[in-house]
């Protein structure tokens, strides 16, 4: 007997993930890529444990994803005048959520997710970008670019910051640019850290400049740095090489603490703006919902985008399960009910995190050397401390990443 047909546009991390969950509750989804292929675009990003709890209900699949685990964090400050080492502390978060924090190169995990996702039965069509869509009372039909068409039961839109489906749904507005870009790498591990054996997650705190990296494999870290400066499009495409010569060779390159190597020794370089979108008051309309950055669109200095994607896919399986547990074709009706107690629950959750990775970025790229050096004795005082397992302001600063979506062990799917 065939499941529910259920169209998901956009295979990306939460396309992959959210079709597999409903495939093996007995949905029948079907993932439509705009991209012609996968691609290799993008660098990387950290998989925190609210992702990884999600992924782990997909049997095997986190061992199956290539990446490193991170197990310390080292903030310096690169300021000529205040030149140090501001904190450096053991991650104690594995102990308490069941997940250390993993970081991933972005095009390898999307491989592995789009052939998990055909490995248990959901197709996937690349080269269909989704240009309209009629609703009908049981059904919804989506013409595609390419002038094919599908119809299915409902389709959920997760098909990043340029969303086509939010497009549909909502018109068309602006991306809200943070006045932040960053320009990043991959680089083989730099001395400093080979010949002490560390594999961090570091912060390097300059003058109008930041400097994240964390390492995506066993011999390659991936890092930005984040300036202040004229707007750039997310489009996450190559310097070419001339331009990456210029930059290798530029100020960032003498970054002390190993920053400045990882510069030197890049494969190859891109620069992207950082963008965000006003908060929606709903994300939802008739049998069409958005998840992932098609709905919250998040700057990146929390590393939550992905992982708040991956707690989409899981709340949304979860209350179809719920309200709708023999699996059969909701009416508009039940449809409506799952998608605002899915919006109750997570519109608050997601747009507080956007105004926080916001506000994060602004505290990473302050210009002026007095204003810099208040900025690195509150991250000293912050972090510098020894983090323990058992503090109590730290379970705080962790709780969004042990309770949510679920507490270890208790997942609801």
């Amino acid at each position: 007997m065939t499941g529910t047909k259920v169209i998901i546009a956009g295979g990306g991390v939460a396309g992959p993930v959210l079709g597999i969950l409903l495939k093996r509750k007995g949905y029948d989804p079907i993932i439509y890529e705009r991209l012609d292929a996968p691609t290799d675009m993008g660098l990387s990003l950290a998989l925190q444990p609210n992702g990884l709890k999600v992924l782990s209900l997909i049997p095997d699949l986190i061992e199956k994803i290539p990446k490193r685990e991170i197990s310390e964090t080292l903030l310096w400050s690169s300021l000529p005048e205040d030149e140090r080492q501001l904190a450096h502390y053991e991650m104690p978060i594995k102990g308490l959520a069941g997940y250390g924090v993993n970081g991933a190169r972005r095009p390898a995990l999307l491989r592995t997710l789009i052939e998990e996702a055909q490995a248990q039965g959901v197709p996937v069509k690349f080269g269909h970008q989704l240009e309209s869509f009629e609703q009908h009372e049981g059904s919804v039909t989506v013409q595609f670019a390419n002038g094919t068409t599908d119809t299915a039961s409902f389709v959920v839109g997760c098909d990043g910051l340029h969303s086509d489906t939010r497009v549909t749904l909502f018109g068309k507005e602006p991306v809200s640019f943070t006045g932040l870009t960053q320009t990043g790498g991959i680089s083989p591990f730099p001395e400093a850290f080979r010949t002490k054996g560390m594999a961090p997650m570091f912060n390097i705190y300059g003058n109008g400049v930041h400097m994240i990296g964390y390492p995506v494999n066993e011999n390659e870290i991936s890092w930005a740095i984040t300036q202040r400066e004229a707007e750039a499009k997310e489009n996450w495409r190559h310097m070419d090489e001339e331009q990456q010569k210029e930059f290798k060779q530029g100020p960032h390159s003498s970054l002390p603490f190993g920053g400045g190597e990882l510069v030197r020794t890049a494969g190859r370089i891109v620069k992207y703006g950082l963008y965000d979108r006003p908060e929606l008051s709903t994300w939802h309309k008739g049998r069409v919902v958005l998840i992932g950055d098609a709905a919250h669109p998040t700057s990146p200095h929390l590393g939550q985008g992905a992982n708040q994607a991956l707690e989409d896919c899981y709340h949304l399986t979860r209350l179809l399960l719920v309200h709708n547990p023999t699996g059969a074709s909701p009416s508009t009706e039940l449809l409506s009910t799952v998608f605002t107690e899915f919006e109750t629950l997570r519109i608050a959750r997601t747009s507080d995190l956007v105004k926080r990775a916001r506000q994060q970025g602004e505290i990473r790229v302050i210009s002026g050397v007095e204003a810099c050096k208040k900025r690195n004795e509150t991250v000293a005082t912050m972090y510098g401390g020894p983090a323990k397992a058992d503090d109590t302001a730290l379970r705080v600063l962790l709780a969004d990443l042990i309770e949510h979506p679920f507490k270890p062990g208790e997942s609801e799917i």
